[in-house]
C-alpha cells in the first residue's frame, strides 16, 4: 500500500486527510490517483502520522514514482512527430542550445523572500484564468479587499493590491502623496529607507534624512528634532521592519510625532505585515504598503496598500497631475473602487486568486495566532543559533521574528556557507546588504516557511556546515536548544490555559 492510501486508511477518509493538512480535497484525491505523496510533504506526513509513515518512506516513494525530469522530451524528438526544420532565415535567431521545459528544484526558502507557498495557494493559482471584468472576478476582488483590511487591521475603504512588487507599492504611495517642493522627513536605518529618499527626490520633494545605525531602530527623538528644525514638513516616511537588518521600529510613536506636527505618514510594512502586529487604524497610519511574497506567503508581484480617507481627500485635491499614469490613485479608484468597474490595466488575475487564498489562510488561522506562530519559531531558531555561538545583529527588544540577522563568525567564508547550504541541503538563506555585506546572514521565517521542520532542518544543516569548516560546533546542540525552547513555550502555554480555565470556573 502506498503512502497516499495509508494516509487515507490512517485518518479514515480523503476529506479528513485534507483537513489534517489544511488542503483542498482535490489535492489529496490527486495524491491517491497518482499513487504517491509529493516529496515536499515528507516531514509533515511523518509528524501528522506520529511516525507511522516516515519521511524517508515518502521521499523514496516519490523519487521512484516521479524522478526529477531535466528535459521535457528526448533530444531530437518533436512534439509534432517530426524534427522541426523551420525557415533558414528564422533559424539564424534560434537559441544556440536546446531549451527544455523548466522544472525548478525543491528549495527550503529561509531567506529575506520570497517564501515557500502553501499548496492551497499554488492550487488556487493554477485555476483557469477569467476576465478581470468578469462579475465573478469582481466579487472576488471585494472579498480580497475585506481580507486585506483584516490583515492590516483597518477599515480604510481604499485597501487593495497594486499590480507590482513591494517597490511599486512604495512608489505608489510617494508619487500620489509627494508634491513638487514638499518637505519629507525620511528615516534611514537600512537599505529600504534609502529607497524612500530616492522616491522623494524623483517626485520633486526635498528629503530631510534622519540617520540611525544599521541594526538599530529609528530614534523618535531625532524625528522630533527634525520636525522642530524644519517647519512645514508635510510627510514622515519610515520602514516599520527593516528587511536588511531584521530591526523593528516603534511605528505608533513615530506616527504620533508626525500627527502632532500636522504631517502625514508613509509606512513600509513589507516585512512586518502578517508576521508582527501592524495596526493601521489603532496607530493612525495614513498610507502603508507591503508585499505578497513575505509573510503573506504568496507569489511575488503584488503590493497591498491602504490609504486613509484623509489621504484619499488629499490626493483628490491635487491641482497638478500625478507623475505616473499607471499609479495614479484617481485612475485606479475606477477599477478597485466599490462602484462599477472601469478598465485601467489587465489585472494579474491568477496572482490575485493566489493572494485571496493566502489571506484566507491567515483569516482561518487568526492574525494574532499568525503573529504568535512567527514569534514561537523565532525563539526556537534563536535558541539554536545562539547554542552554536552565533550572535544577533539587533538587540533582543528590537528583533523581528520573521527576519533574523546573525553576525558571521570570524574566519568563516559567509558566501561559502550559503553556497553549501543551497547545493547540499537545498536551503536558501540571505546575505548582508550594503555595509553589512559579508558580515551577516539573514534567516527568514515568514509565512508558510515559518514551520518547526524548517527550523530544525536549518539548524542541523548549518551546524553540519560550520563543523566541517572547523568551527567548534557540536552537532546536535543547536537542535537540542531549539527543542528545549519549544518545550518551555508549550509548558508555559499549558500553564496559562490551566489558569484561564480555573478563572472561568
Amino acid at each position: 500500500m502506498n503512502c497516499a492510501d495509508r494516509l487515507v486508511v490512517l485518518f479514515g477518509s480523503q476529506a479528513e486527510v485534507a483537513r489534517q493538512f489544511r488542503l483542498d480535497r482535490a489535492v489529496v484525491n490527486n495524491w491517491v490517483k497518482s499513487g504517491y505523496v509529493p516529496a515536499r510533504w515528507a516531514m509533515e506526513v511523518e509528524h501528522a502520522s506520529n511516525g507511522q509513515i516516515t519521511a524517508a518512506e515518502v521521499l523514496n516513494e516519490a523519487t521512484a514514482r516521479k524522478p526529477l525530469r531535466m528535459k521535457s522530451r528526448p533530444d531530437g524528438e518533436s512534439l509534432f512527430g517530426s524534427p522541426l526544420t523551420g525557415n533558414d532565415t528564422m533559424n539564424d535567431f534560434a537559441p544556440a542550445k536546446r531549451i527544455n521545459s523548466f522544472h525548478p528544484p525543491q528549495r527550503t526558502l529561509m531567506g529575506p523572500g520570497p517564501t515557500e507557498i502553501h499548496p492551497r495557494v499554488l492550487t488556487t493559482m493554477s485555476q483557469p484564468a477569467i476576465g478581470y471584468l468578469d462579475p465573478v472576478f469582481v466579487e472576488m476582488m471585494e472579498e480580497l479587499k475585506t481580507l486585506l483590511r483584516y490583515a492590516y487591521q483597518t477599515k480604510n475603504p481604499l485597501t487593495f493590491p497594486i499590480s507590482g512588487p513591494g517597490s511599486v507599492g512604495m512608489e505608489f504611495c510617494f508619487v500620489n502623496l509627494v508634491r513638487p517642493g514638499d518637505k519629507v522627513i525620511v528615516c534611514r536605518n537600512g537599505v529600504f529607507g534609502g529607497r524612500m529618499i530616492e522616491n522623494v527626490e524623483r517626485c520633486g520633494g526635498t528629503a530631510i534624512v534622519v540617520e540611525d545605525e544599521w541594526g538599530s531602530p529609528i530614534d523618535p527623538q531625532k524625528v522630533e528634532d527634525a520636525f522642530k528644525k524644519n517647519p512645514g514638513v508635510r510627510i514622515l516616511a519610515f520602514v516599520h521592519a527593516e528587511t536588511s537588518t531584521g530591526c523593528q521600529s516603534d511605528a505608533k510613536t513615530l506616527v504620533d510625532i508626525a500627527h502632532k506636527h500636522n504631517a502625514l505618514t508613509i509606512v513600509d510594512a513589507v516585512t512586518s505585515l502578517g508576521g508582527t502586529p501592524v495596526l493601521v487604524d489603532e496607530w493612525g497610519i495614513d498610507a502603508v504598503y507591503s508585499a505578497s511574497q513575505k509573510c503573506l506567503s504568496c507569489t511575488p508581484g503584488l503590493s497591498p496598500v491602504s490609504f486613509s480617507e484623509r489621504i484619499v481627500a488629499d490626493v483628490k485635491s491635487r491641482k497638478d497631475k500625478i507623475h505616473s499614469w499607471f499609479m495614479d490613485m484617481n485612475l485606479l479608484l475606477g477599477y478597485w473602487g466599490a462602484s462599477t468597474r472601469t478598465y485601467h490595466h489587465t489585472a494579474p488575475t491568477n496572482s490575485l486568486f493566489a493572494l485571496h487564498e493566502a489571506l484566507l489562510l491567515i483569516r482561518e488561522e487568526g492574525v494574532e495566532n499568525c503573529w504568535a506562530r512567527h514569534h514561537r519559531h523565532h525563539l526556537a531558531l534563536k535558541a539554536g543559533l545562539e547554542a552554536m555561538g552565533l550572535k544577533f545583529l539587533v538587540k533582543e527588544q528590537y528583533q523581528i521574528p520573521q527576519m533574523n540577522a546573525v553576525r558571521c563568525p570570524e574566519g568563516v567564508d559567509e558566501a561559502a556557507v550559503r553556497k553549501t547550504l543551497l547545493n547540499e541541503f537545498g536551503i536558501e538563506i540571505g546575505a548582508g546588504l550594503g555595509p553589512l555585506a559579508g558580515k551577516i546572514w539573514r534567516f527568514g521565517l515568514m509565512g508558510y516557511s515559518c514551520r518547526p521542520d524548517n527550523v530544525m532542518l536549518c539548524l542541523s544543516a548549518l551546524g553540519s556546515v560550520l563543523s566541517d569548516m572547523g568551527l567548534p560546533v557540536h552537532v546536535g546542540d543547536a537542535e537540542s536548544a531549539a527543542h528545549g525552547a519549544y518545550a518551555a513555550m508549550h509548558t508555559k502555554a499549558a500553564q496559562v490555559k490551566k489558569k484561564n480555565i480555573a478563572k472561568a470556573a
